[in-house]
């Protein structure tokens, strides 16, 4: 009988291969052939499975999105139950930033991500979601933290749901080692200290 082929799998491995290759080679160098050689695929195989460039990027960025969900729910889980918001805040933006050795190849692939929603309509509309979702979660956390009483009432929610995404600007510092892992934790724990102070 002929080997079953996982088509989830195959599509999650093509996608390892495209975080390693502009891990380690940049976006400009991640051309559908370079990806299906570090894939251990045939071109023709990888083209079964993406049109694209693009369509391989976006699926790359939905799966990485998704492995970053799980590794947060996991360390949520852990916390004592609910959750406290000040660290559930504290450990979604270590997530978002390149602090693990997953994060750190694809927070370079973000970064092509996002050049290439510029120029692709399609790619725009997912990048568009993803962030809006996303920020509406951190939104929904501060907005529960001031109902109870953890967060001054008089904060607006919206500017400290910006405020708390700005942090994740810090990528491309910690990138180009223009500051240090341990700056970034402190200047976030240093943030969270006194938006939850009374």
């Amino acid at each position: 009988m002929p080997k079953q082929v996982n088509h989830r799998e195959r599509r999650e491995a093509i996608a390892h291969a495209l975080w390693r290759v502009v891990d380690e080679q940049g976006w400009a160098r991640a051309t559908m052939r370079e990806v299906a050689r570090e894939a251990d695929v045939s071109l023709g195989q990888l083209q079964h499975y993406f049109s694209s460039r693009a369509a391989m990027l976006s699926f790359a960025m939905d799966f990485a999105a998704e492995q970053t969900a799980a590794r947060v729910a996991g360390e949520l889980a852990a916390l004592p139950q609910p959750p406290d918001p000040r660290n559930a805040l504290r450990i979604a933006l270590t997530a978002m930033l390149p602090l693990h050795p997953d994060s750190r190849a694809t927070s370079r692939m973000n970064a092509a991500y996002v050049l290439e929603a510029l120029h692709d309509q399609d790619l725009h509309e997912q990048a568009r979601a993803g962030m809006s979702e996303g920020r509406a979660l951190v939104e929904g956390v501060i907005r529960q933290a001031i109902t109870d009483g953890q967060i001054s009432g008089d904060r607006d929610p919206a500017v400290e749901t910006d405020l708390i995404l700005a942090l994740t600007g810090f990528t491309p510092l910690l990138q180009l080692e223009v500051i240090s892992p341990d700056a970034v934790l402190h200047a976030i724990d240093q943030h969270l200290e006194r938006l939850f102070a009374s």
